[in-house]
């Protein structure tokens, strides 16, 4: 039986639920995906997703502890004044980035591991077809999914984020 007191609750919890969704960080790889490239593809577009690579802070909150340890490593190697290893926004695979939309496909889900597909379509028609796919992969570290690696192509070339850190550190 629905009481005046259970109604009103409800209505309540109605009312402030969105607020409270709005600060609770996303929960599974699809959501975390979903935020980034909402917030990749507002306005024109063009202001890309390296706000997840951006500083330390923000790698320790989208990306694996292994990850973010080889791309420290990574970055110490690199001498004074060169550019790192990823000279561009991995989000959108791009120098200049352009999202007018996007398709998440998840591929895999498990316990510990995920990978999911994004399709973007940008403002221009100017990048193969096969460019505009990247390719995440999560893991699952203390309850919290962490972007394990990025994957895609550029001018039909395979890259990933894990191999350029990796590869860096040989030179």
């Amino acid at each position: 039986m629905l009481t005046r007191r259970h109604f009103v609750a409800t209505a309540l919890l109605a009312c402030i639920s969105p607020a409270i969704a709005q600060t609770v960080p996303p929960s599974d790889p699809v959501a975390i995906i979903t935020t980034i490239y909402t917030r990749a593809a507002k306005g024109k577009g063009d202001g890309g997703g390296a706000f997840i690579i951006e500083n330390k802070a923000a790698k320790t909150k989208y990306l694996s502890k292994s990850l973010v340890a080889l791309w420290a490593k990574a970055d110490a190697h690199t001498p004074k004044g060169d550019v790192g290893p990823v000279d561009f926004d991995p989000v959108t695979n791009s120098q200049e980035p352009d999202v007018k939309s996007f398709k998440v496909d998840p591929e895999k889900l498990e316990a510990d591991k995920a990978a999911l597909a994004v399709t973007i379509t940008g403002h221009r028609n100017d990048r193969k077809l096969a460019d505009q796919v990247v390719r995440y992969e999560f893991v699952r570290e203390a309850n919290s999914w962490r972007i394990d690696d990025i994957k895609g192509s550029s001018d039909g070339e395979p890259w990933s984020i894990r191999k350029m850190l990796t590869d860096s550190l040989k030179n």
